[in-house]
C-alpha cells in the first residue's frame, strides 16, 4: 500500500488545517485508517483512527472535540480537519493503514499499521 499525506503547514494557534490522505496499492476500504504524530525529540504517537467502515471513530484524549477523522472510500482518501490547534499539536504527521484487512483489535497501536510518509504541521503561538 502506498500512503500520501498532505495539507500541513504553518497556522496560529487557535486555528484550523485539514489533512488528507490518499491510498492506493490495495482495496482502500477493507482496512482501518489511522493519523498517528511524532513532535521533535519524541515517540510516535496515536492522533485517531476510523474504522473500515468509517462507522467507528477514536480520538487520543489530547485531540477529542478538536479533531474530525473522516474517510471516502469511493475516493480512497482519508481526512483529519483539525481545529482549535495549539502549539503542542505542531509534529510530523502520519497517514496509516491497518495491516489486518476488515479491522483491527489494536486501533491505537503503531504495531498495527503500515506508514506513508508525513506532512509538516507548524501551529505558531
Amino acid at each position: 500500500v502506498q500512503l500520501q499525506a498532505s495539507g500541513g503547514g504553518l497556522v496560529q494557534a487557535g486555528g484550523s488545517l485539514r489533512l488528507s490522505c490518499a491510498a492506493s496499492g490495495r482495496t482502500f476500504s477493507g482496512y482501518d485508517m489511522a493519523w498517528f504524530r511524532q513532535a521533535p525529540g519524541k515517540d510516535r504517537e496515536f492522533v485517531a483512527a476510523i474504522s473500515w467502515s468509517g462507522g467507528s471513530t477514536y480520538y487520543a484524549d489530547s485531540v477529542k472535540g478538536r479533531f474530525i477523522i473522516a474517510r471516502d472510500n469511493a475516493r480512497n482518501r482519508m481526512l483529519l480537519q483539525m481545529n482549535s490547534l495549539k502549539s503542542e499539536d505542531t509534529a510530523v504527521y502520519y497517514c496509516a493503514s491497518g495491516k489486518t484487512y476488515g479491522g483491527l483489535s489494536q486501533v491505537r497501536s503503531s504495531e498495527s499499521y503500515y506508514w506513508g510518509q508525513g506532512t509538516q504541521v507548524t501551529v505558531s503561538s
